[in-house]
């Protein structure tokens, strides 16, 4: 991950005027073997109240199938400048994506949740796939997905 996506993702997520102290928060997305094209993942973030704070990483190079990210596109309005410099190769059918950014600590045990939406062409959408709380307590603890994602962790 270089240095100029985790700045664009922290900026993304951290709405507090003040520089936050930050962490190094690592985020692994495996992939069940489904038998399609790549997949388009986004991984995003909502505030104790629900509403979108920010994304962190979006898979998948052709925008035109953005809109098949439903909660995400929904939630943050599908603003296509905001994941400038924060996309990657969609992720292949078993294959796991790895991601490293740098987190405020603000975001951690705050109520905020990671979200994941997944999509493959021809192939059905997962609007929120994995939903789990941001907390130190979760970090390490695999969850499973509800479509392509077979497991989901984050370590910090």
């Amino acid at each position: 991950m270089n240095k100029i996506a985790s700045a664009l993702a922290l900026a993304a997520v951290v709405a507090a005027p003040a520089v936050a102290e930050a962490r190094q928060v690592t985020f692994k997305t495996q992939l069940k073997s489904y038998g399609g094209d790549g997949a388009y993942v986004v991984i995003y973030v909502t505030d104790a109240s629900g509403q979108y704070a920010g994304t962190l990483w979006m898979a998948g190079g052709k925008s035109k199938y953005y809109r098949h990210l439903t909660d995400w596109r929904r939630l943050s309005g599908g603003n296509r400048s905001e994941i400038d410099g924060i996309t990657g190769a969609s992720v292949g059918s078993g294959q796991t994506l790895g991601i490293t950014l740098d987190l405020a600590d603000t975001l951690i045990d705050a109520g905020y949740e990671i979200h994941i939406d997944t999509a493959v062409e021809d192939m059905r959408e997962n609007p929120s796939d994995v939903t789990v709380p941001l907390t130190s307590a979760g970090a390490g603890k695999p969850v499973k997905g509800r479509g392509y994602v077979k497991a989901f962790t984050y370590d910090m």
